[in-house]
C-alpha cells in the first residue's frame, strides 16, 4: 500500500511559529511541504512541484471575531479549492484563544460554512513536545515539569489570553454555541470502541469533538481517525498533532516509510535575532544568548505603538545598533521584554492607553516594526540567518520580509526549525530563517540556530 498521489493535506495556521511547526513535521517525516505567507498563486506553486501538504501561515491568533469573519472565508475557500483530502485549521498546543482574540469557535463556525463536515475533530495534544490531553483537561510542558494549563507558569499569566480553564470543551464554549463532545482516554485504549463513540457524538449532533491523547499509541489511533474521514468537506482543528498523528497512523500502516534524521546546516558567519516575546522561557533564553556573546539590545515596546516619529526614529536606532554590533563580530539580539516582569510590559501597557489603540493593533505595529528592523539589516549587510522569537511576531514580522514561502532546512526543536525563504527579492531568496514560539526550545535555542541545527 502506499499513499495517494497529490495533495495529502492542506492547512491554514492561526500564527507563523504554528504554522511552520505543521510544514516541519511533514518535512521531516519525507513528505514535502510548504509554508505560504497567502494563498499561492499558480506562478508560486510552480516552484513547489510534487508538494504533498500545503499550509498558509497567518495571525488569525491575534485578530478578533470581526477580522475573522472579514479574512478566514476566502482562505477556507482556497484551501478548498486545492483538492486536498483532509484541511487543517491549526491552533496553538497551549489552546491561545479567547471569545475576544484568536477565537477557535468562530473560526470553526466559518470554517462550517465552506466544508461540509458533520462534525469536527480537535486534535491538540502532541506528545513529541509535551502536551497532552486526558480526560479532556490539556497539559503542557514548562521549565519545571507538565502542568495543567490553568496552572501552567508561562500559559496561566499569558499576557493576552491567560488560560483560566484546562478543559477542552469548556474553553471552546465560551467561543462557540456549537456543542461540543469528547472521546476521553480510557474510550481510546479500545479502537472499535473509539470508532463506535466518534459515530454515536456525531449522531447525537455534537459538531466539535475533542480527542484525548497521552501516547504515541494514542496519536496512531487519532491519525486513523482522522485519515479515515478524509474526502470532499473534511476539516479538523488541532495542534501540530495532527500532522504527527496522520504520519505515525501512515508509517504504523505501511504507508510511508521512516525518513532519515536531517542533518545541520553548518555555524552561521552571522545571524540577527527579534524577539518580542514576553514569555519567561524566552526570557531564559535571551540570558543564556547574551551570557555566550550575542549582543543584547533592549527595545522600548511602547515607542513602537504610536505609528509615528518617535517609533521611527527608535527602529532606525535599532538598525544602526544591529549594524555596529556585525561590523563588531557579534551577533545582535532585539528584544522588546525579558519575560512578564520585565518593568517594559508595564510601560508598553501605559504606552498603549496614552495611544488610544488595544492590544491588537499594539502587537501588529511592534511585530511589524521588529521585522522591519531584521529587513533592513539583511539586506544592508547580506546576512543569511535570522530568527523570529514569539508567535504573534513572527506573523507580523515574517510578512516584512519580502519572503512568500518557507520549507525545511535542519531540525532544532520540534516545532521551530531552521527554515529557507522563497523570495523574488535575492536578499531575502533563500534567507535561513526560525521561527520560534514564545514558550519554545531549551535556554541555547539562540546558540542552536547559529551553530545550524541538526
Amino acid at each position: 500500500m502506499t499513499l495517494p498521489d497529490g495533495l495529502l493535506l492542506a492547512a491554514y495556521g492561526d500564527d507563523f511559529t504554528g504554522s511552520a511547526a505543521v510544514m516541519e513535521v511533514m518535512a521531516f517525516a519525507g513528505l514535502h511541504a510548504a509554508l505560504f505567507l497567502d494563498l499561492p498563486t499558480p506562478q508560486q506553486l510552480a516552484r513547489f512541484p510534487k508538494l504533498r501538504a500545503l499550509i498558509v501561515a497567518g495571525t488569525a491568533r491575534s485578530h478578533g471575531p470581526e477580522w475573522m469573519e472579514a479574512h478566514l472565508p476566502r482562505l477556507f475557500e482556497g484551501l478548498s479549492r486545492t483538492g486536498a483530502p483532509l484541511v487543517h485549521y491549526k491552533v496553538c498546543s497551549t489552546l491561545d484563544s479567547a471569545p475576544h482574540i484568536g477565537s477557535i469557535g468562530r473560526a470553526v463556525e466559518l470554517a462550517l460554512s465552506v466544508f461540509a463536515a458533520p462534525a469536527v475533530p480537535v486534535l491538540l495534544a502532541a506528545p513529541a513536545i509535551r502536551r497532552y490531553q486526558c480526560f479532556g483537561q490539556l497539559f503542557a510542558a514548562a521549565p519545571g515539569g507538565v502542568f495543567r494549563l490553568d496552572r501552567h507558569p508561562v500559559m496561566a499569566c499569558h499576557p493576552v489570553t491567560p488560560m483560566d480553564e484546562a478543559e477542552v470543551a469548556r474553553h471552546l464554549a465560551c467561543q462557540t454555541t456549537l456543542p461540543i463532545g469528547l472521546i476521553d482516554l480510557e474510550t481510546m485504549q479500545d479502537p472499535q470502541r473509539t470508532r463506535t463513540r466518534l459515530a454515536e457524538l456525531g449522531a447525537a449532533g455534537n459538531r466539535i469533538i475533542c480527542l484525548d491523547t497521552l501516547t504515541d499509541d494514542d496519536l496512531a489511533l487519532c491519525g486513523e481517525l482522522l485519515w479515515d474521514r478524509r474526502g470532499p468537506g473534511a476539516f479538523c482543528v488541532g495542534s501540530q498533532g495532527v500532522e504527527y498523528a496522520l504520519v505515525e497512523h501512515w508509517r504504523r500502516s505501511g504507508l510511508l516509510a521512516p525518513a532519515p534524521h536531517p542533518p545541520g546546516i553548518g555555524r552561521a558567519r552571522g545571524m540577527i535575532a527579534v524577539s518580542g516575546s514576553v514569555s519567561s522561557v524566552t526570557a531564559a533564553q535571551i540570558d543564556w544568548a547574551l551570557a555566550q556573546g550575542f549582543q543584547g539590545l533592549a527595545l522600548e515596546a511602547g515607542d513602537l505603538v504610536g505609528d509615528d516619529e518617535r517609533s521611527r526614529a527608535a527602529e532606525a536606532a535599532a538598525m544602526a545598533a544591529c549594524r555596529a554590533a556585525l561590523s563588531e563580530g557579534r551577533d545582535p539580539l532585539v528584544h522588546t521584554a525579558r519575560g512578564p516582569n520585565d518593568p517594559a510590559v508595564a510601560r508598553l501597557a501605559e504606552a498603549r492607553a496614552r495611544a488610544g489603540i488595544d492590544a491588537e493593533v499594539a502587537n501588529t505595529r511592534i511585530g511589524a516594526a521588529l521585522g522591519r528592523i531584521l529587513a533592513r539589516v539583511v539586506q544592508d549587510t547580506g546576512l543569511r540567518r535570522a530568527v523570529i522569537s514569539g508567535g504573534d511576531t513572527s506573523g507580523h514580522a515574517t510578512r516584512q520580509l519580502g519572503i512568500y514561502a518557507l520549507t525545511a532546512l535542519a531540525p532544532t526543536i520540534p516545532g521551530a526549525a531552521i527554515l529557507r525563504g522563497w523570495s523574488e527579492e535575492p536578499a531575502f531568496d533563500g534567507l535561513e530563517l526560525a521561527l520560534k514560539g514564545g514558550q519554545m526550545g531549551g535556554a541555547d535555542y539562540f546558540g542552536r540556530i547559529r551553530d545550524g541545527g541538526g
